[in-house]
């Protein structure tokens, strides 16, 4: 049996399908699964041992000139890719009127979300077959309830497992050397950040304790980020840009994590790794990072700092506050 995913994104949302596919391989072996993701996504999918082919595609560049799209061919090659093989069933993810589009491109039957259960409710008119969901499920427990009514299982009651294999991405460490703690501090909101001296004073602490701090960084302002943050500490530095699998391998050395409500947050989940990750203006109860040694850390509820600090949503989630928390994961890693 092959089936389409269509998930093409964000970074968080493609991660929270894994475990529907490692559900649908165990409940049927002969499964075969492709999936189309954005094409700066497309490392997650293929890691998934379920995933045999990963189509990327490029709507966010596409939409921004058409016309160059057409002459350039890449939306035609694309359709030409997903029709060259034939699918049993395609499951739309994401229900979004862009999904739907791209789901279509395979001319087999198109399963996704009721008018209740979708995003963009409107889509489920494009469907075959509509699956109900709830929304007070988290994100992961949807996309499984999702894929076992779509391919007639019954839903697994344990805890998801995202199927990948950690030891792809270690490498020996080097004897002697320092574990660890990864800050993940970029995020897209700027009032889902954690303010910049927090960061700093947690840097400090940490490195205090004994562990390294290493900073990833995705753009200028970012790197800029980091820079000051590592700036406290001498055992701090700011990692090269990297991918998605350069990144994994730090995070599966790493004795912790840190992170803001963001994609490689649910990364370090997926890749088991101890995190801490800190929520203001969201909630994790149906979108936080969800797995095994997950502190979810929310603002709601903590007394408000005297100090102005900005964005006033974290301010409450003091260095002390945080540093608490995350004792416990670093006395884990020891």
């Amino acid at each position: 049996m092959r089936v389409l995913v269509v998930k093409t994104s964000s970074l968080g949302d493609i991660i929270h399908t894994l475990p529907a596919l490692t559900d649908a391989a165990r409940a049927l072996p002969d499964i075969v699964f492709d999936w189309i993701a954005e094409e700066n996504f497309t490392e997650i999918p293929s890691w998934h041992p379920a995933v045999e082919r990963v189509v990327p595609v490029a709507i966010r560049r596409w939409r921004k000139n058409l016309l160059t799209t057409w002459r350039s061919g890449e939306y035609r090659a694309c359709r030409r890719e997903l029709n060259q093989r034939r699918y049993d069933c395609v499951i739309d993810a994401q229900g979004l009127f862009k999904s739907t589009w791209i789901a279509h491109w395979a001319g087999a039957p198109v399963i996704g979300l009721d008018k209740r259960s979708a995003r963009e409710p409107l889509v489920s008119l494009t469907y075959q077959r509509k699956v109900g969901v709830s929304w007070r499920l988290h994100a992961v427990e949807r996309v499984r309830i999702l894929f076992a009514q779509a391919l007639g299982y019954a839903v697994p009651t344990d805890t998801g497992d995202y199927g990948l294999d950690k030891a792809r991405f270690r490498q020996p460490r080097p004897h002697g050397e320092r574990r660890h703690v990864v800050f993940l501090h970029g995020t897209t909101r700027a009032d889902k950040h954690w303010p910049e001296s927090y960061w700093q004073q947690l840097c400090a602490r940490v490195t205090q304790a004994g562990f390294d701090v290493v900073l990833p960084w995705g753009n200028d302002v970012e790197r800029q980020r980091a820079e000051r943050i590592a700036a406290v500490s001498s055992q701090a530095r700011v990692l090269p840009r990297m991918s998605l699998e350069g990144l994994a391998a730090v995070l599966v050395q790493s004795a912790a994590a840190v992170a803001v409500d963001t994609g490689l947050g649910h990364l370090a989940a997926a890749l088991d790794v101890p995190a801490l990750s800190l929520y203001g203006p969201t909630s994790p109860a149906l979108i936080g990072a969800y797995g095994r040694h997950q502190i979810h850390l929310s603002a709601k509820g903590l007394p408000m700092p005297a100090a102005p600090v900005e964005p006033r949503a974290m301010a409450p989630l003091t260095p002390t506050v945080v540093w608490q928390a995350l004792l416990p994961l670093l006395g884990a890693a020891t």
